[in-house]
């Protein structure tokens, strides 16, 4: 994260992605108020999210104890995406506090762990399809809880995870572009025939790359992904990310080089939905245009006031993913 950077402008321009994580604007808002110096980001957010740990220890009822948790999760997932001596431990923290919420509102979710990946399965034991929500570059499973909800709403049971360089795996493991080998991994540990795929941000290239390689995806979506990189042209915030995600720059340039779908997408042959917003506008990155038209399947939602993960512009999407999911897969 550059040192120019304004806290206050950085706090804005991520007001709709934490909205869709779940924290309330209003508090998001007076937390983020507070920062003197971007510098400040990780401790203040990790302080948030104590306050909801305290919370929820003095709840009343499970239910009041749970919600808490989740929201602890969160902020201290939103704790990672600034600059944060502690961003191993925020991570480790926003998993465990998840895990105790899901013990208390959902007993029948189930952990699953694998050599590169680790997650939570929710829904119904006899749902008919499963989906794999998968994070993008700076994302983890705790993150996307509008789209979780929004498929299990459906009937849908939904495996939330952290791959590679992702989530609570980050601190221990690098991001890899062939990602297709740890979707593979997963299908294989939930026993299913066949699974959906939802992606976000660069999890939207993990996705169509997946797609692209792994016979057992059924239907794919999307969301804010990456259709090619340019390591020369990508904003120098992005490139610090990448190369922490990555483990060195040699290494980021190397990952980025591989994020392009150009010979990929006309190999996937999955129903495939991909949308993008018209003001996610970010140097270095081509957005999912090329991808709709080069799959077989592939359809393209684009809306032009949507900013990068269309956070902004929930109403317009969300239900649009979760039915497409639902009806392509049951």
């Amino acid at each position: 994260m550059s040192a120019t950077t304004n806290a206050a402008d950085f706090a804005a321009a991520n007001l709709s992605r934490a909205t869709g994580a779940g924290l309330d604007p209003h508090e998001y808002q007076r937390v983020t108020a507070e920062l003197a110096d971007l510098d400040q980001w990780g401790e203040a957010l990790m302080r948030a999210a104590r306050g909801h740990l305290a919370r929820a220890g003095r709840a009343a009822t499970a239910i009041s104890t749970a919600e808490h948790l989740q929201v602890a999760a969160r902020w201290f997932h939103f704790a990672t995406l600034g600059p944060n001596r502690e961003r191993a431990l925020a991570a480790a923290e926003a998993d465990t506090a998840m895990g105790r919420a899901l013990d208390l509102l959902e007993p029948g979710a189930r952990r699953i762990e694998g050599a590169g990946f680790t997650g939570w399965l929710r829904g119904p034991a006899d749902a008919a399809a499963t989906v794999v929500v998968v994070p993008g570059l700076d994302s983890g499973k705790e993150e996307f809880h509008d789209v979780i909800d929004a498929l299990l709403r459906r009937g849908l049971a939904v495996f939330a995870m952290d791959g590679p360089g992702q989530g609570v795996l980050a601190a221990t493991t690098t991001v890899r572009a062939d990602y297709h080998h740890v979707i593979g991994q997963v299908i294989d540990a939930l026993g299913t025939e066949s699974v959906g795929l939802v992606g976000l941000s660069l999890g939207g290239y993990y996705v169509a790359e997946s797609a692209a390689r792994e016979t057992r995806v059924a239907a794919a979506v999307t969301v804010s992904g990456p259709f090619r990189l340019d390591w020369d042209v990508l904003p120098p915030s992005v490139r610090e990310i990448l190369i922490q995600r990555a483990g060195g720059e040699e290494a980021a340039r190397r990952f980025a080089r591989q994020v392009d779908l150009s010979a990929l997408a006309p190999r996937i042959t999955c129903p495939l939905l991909v949308v993008d917003g018209g003001q996610d506008v970010i140097p270095g990155v081509t957005n999912g245009e090329p991808l709709a038209r080069l799959a077989a399947r592939g359809q393209y939602l684009h809306l032009p006031h949507g900013d990068h993960l269309l956070g902004n512009a929930r109403p317009d999407w969300l239900a649009a993913v979760a039915d497409r999911l639902s009806g392509a897969l049951t």
